[in-house]
């Protein structure tokens, strides 16, 4: 069933849903009966995955997550990881080889998200005004190299990297290449 989390080795991405939702249960102060209840999933499901012992669907992760609170990524994030915003996880495995998902980071959302294809022809740039607090973009790059200038900060992104920021400051875009910057946008409100 493409819907479902599958574990590949217990080093991945299940490994740490049994440790964050055990962790995030107890600090609800909820019983694996009383999460059973609040959030549809059976306790013998919430058990064997606590256990690290079964395969558990993305709709269920996000009914979990909703009945005690949390974020879906607070579920799925690898707990030894450095920052919050990069997550950088498979988070689903298809059964023909090479099928996976893979989230890469997360902002937080009030009002709105937007996604944008950008392509900037060599030696163009885009300079932004400061957006309203909270704001936050996610750039993917596909092709060539973008240089972010974040307030005092150049971020250098290549083709297949990713970044997640803060915009209620000015930044801007930038190719100092010769070739085209094609990269997407998310602008998270």
């Amino acid at each position: 069933m493409s819907s479902i989390l599958r574990s590949q080795d217990g080093s991945d991405v299940l490994a740490h849903v049994s440790d964050n939702l055990r962790r995030l249960r107890l600090a609800s102060g909820l019983s694996q009966a009383a999460l059973a209840k609040a959030s549809g999933i059976s306790r013998r499901m919430i058990v064997s995955v606590e256990a690290g012992e079964a395969n558990i669907s993305l709709s269920s992760l996000d009914k979990l997550a909703a009945a005690m609170g949390v974020g879906f990524v607070d579920l799925v994030r690898d707990p030894a990881r450095g920052s919050q915003d990069d997550i950088d996880q498979v988070t689903w495995r298809g059964t023909a080889p090479g099928s996976s998902a893979v989230l890469l980071c997360s902002a937080p959302a009030a009002r709105e998200a937007q996604m944008w294809h950008w392509t900037l022809g060599p030696g163009d740039r885009y300079d932004a005004e400061p957006d309203p607090q909270g704001w936050h973009e996610m750039i993917f790059v596909i092709e060539g190299t973008l240089d972010l200038e974040l307030h005092d900060d150049l971020r250098r992104q290549p083709a297949g990297s990713y970044t997640v920021y803060g915009t209620d400051r000015a930044y801007a875009y930038a190719n100092r290449g010769e070739g085209p910057v094609r990269f997407i946008r998310n602008v998270i409100s």
